[in-house]
């Protein structure tokens, strides 16, 4: 039985909500587009604060251009979405296990013949696919290009979440030193690291340590290889905490670093360096991504640096901007992101120097504070 319930609520969270959900409107009316559709994933959880289940019954988010927004639900979820949704007014459309639910979605869209139709890209096929076949003769078009821009750009509540996750995720790097000894696993390590990661946040995301010729594998699984003395070890950790994500890599060396492993290591710290210093409200993403690459293409090192400079990170720990080569994307306040620039050469070894950096009105204030150099364990 489908049930139509209106919700309001007020607070400051609430207003928030309202004023990304007004900045969505605009976009779509400056777009040509009609709606928005979205399901669950970060951004509905931007828009309207509600962390839904990802599930085989449809929750989605119905946002026109202009009119009442709906958020369509199980029954199960009524009690939840009633609560956690942080938008000032909307109707909460919950259905039984028997109705249809894309059907009532379409129904509560309500856009004419021809109009433009955005879906969200964590929306599964088989729900998008359903609106189509419930809304024939409507346009379709990704949600993606039209959310991100309001994404790439972080308010205060939002930076300061950001830092706080940075501070966390720098507390677990200073005791990596601890955990690298010859004879551990990659795995015992990543495990430790999993637990410590675990103290100062919500959640783990991903721990990646990878040493001596594995560390040239920039998404390498931690495993069964022990650590040696002369192995470069890339430790590159993150995890959530209130929603927003860490992600930060520092490389070590177990006793002496192997034979030219030391002056490419300061060619890589200087590269970050430079990319780092050359962030400006201005600059383009792909004019950071150049500076990381010539000056690694000057040590000798840039066909070794497979990889872009940097991504974004917010609710997602890969978001929009892209630091990317030929990226025209102009850095604006309040954007967050990564500079990584690393080199990895197969069979040897690979180093990476990873911070979340801001955008600021003035330059850039990089949220991790550990140090870039190499540090060496005995």
């Amino acid at each position: 039985m489908l049930e139509h319930t209106p919700i309001t609520h007020t607070g400051r969270d609430v207003d928030r909500h309202a004023s990304r959900l007004a900045r969505l409107r605009d976009v779509l009316t400056a777009a040509g587009a009609d709606g928005v559709v979205l399901a669950p994933g970060t951004d509905l959880r931007y828009l309207a604060g509600y962390d839904a289940l990802a599930q085989e019954r449809p929750t989605l988010l119905l946002v026109p251009a202009a009119g009442p927004v709906t958020l369509v639900a199980p029954r199960l979820e009524r009690a939840r979405a009633a609560v956690e949704v942080r938008l000032p007014s909307f109707t909460l459309l919950t259905y039984g296990e028997h109705d249809d639910a894309l059907a009532a979605a379409a129904a509560a869209l309500d856009l004419p013949d021809g109009a433009e139709v955005a879906v969200g890209d964590r929306t599964w096929s088989a729900f998008t696919l359903g609106l189509q076949a419930a809304l024939p003769g409507r346009r379709w078009r990704t949600a993606a290009g039209l959310l991100a821009p309001l994404r790439q750009v972080k308010d205060a509540d939002e930076l300061a979440a950001l830092a706080r996750v940075a501070g966390a995720i720098d507390d677990v790097h200073r005791r990596v030193p601890d955990l690298l000894r010859a004879g551990r696993t990659e795995r015992e390590v990543a495990a430790d690291l999993a637990a410590l990661i675990r103290e100062g946040h919500d959640s783990v995301s991903f721990v990646i340590v990878a040493s001596g010729p594995n560390a040239a594998s920039p998404h390498h699984e931690p495993g069964e290889r022990p650590l040696a003395h002369g192995d470069a070890v890339v430790v590159d950790i993150g995890g959530l905490l209130d929603g927003y994500g860490s992600d930060m890599t520092r490389t070590y060396a177990v006793g002496t670093p192997p034979d030219g492993f030391v002056a490419a290591y300061d060619a890589l710290q200087a590269a970050q360096a430079a990319a780092v210093a050359a962030v400006q409200p201005g600059v383009t993403a792909g004019a950071i991504d150049a500076v990381a690459r010539d000056a690694l293409t000057a040590a000798g090192l840039g066909d070794a640096f497979v990889h872009r400079t940097g991504h974004g990170i917010g609710l997602d720990t890969h978001e929009e901007p892209w630091i990317l080569a030929g990226s025209d994307v102009p850095l604006t306040p309040g954007m967050a992101f990564s500079v990584e620039p690393g080199f990895y050469l197969e069979g040897r070894y690979g180093a990476r120097i990873e911070d979340i950096v801001v955008v600021t009105d003035d330059g850039v204030r990089p949220l991790n504070r550990v140090t870039h150099d190499l540090v060496v364990v005995p």
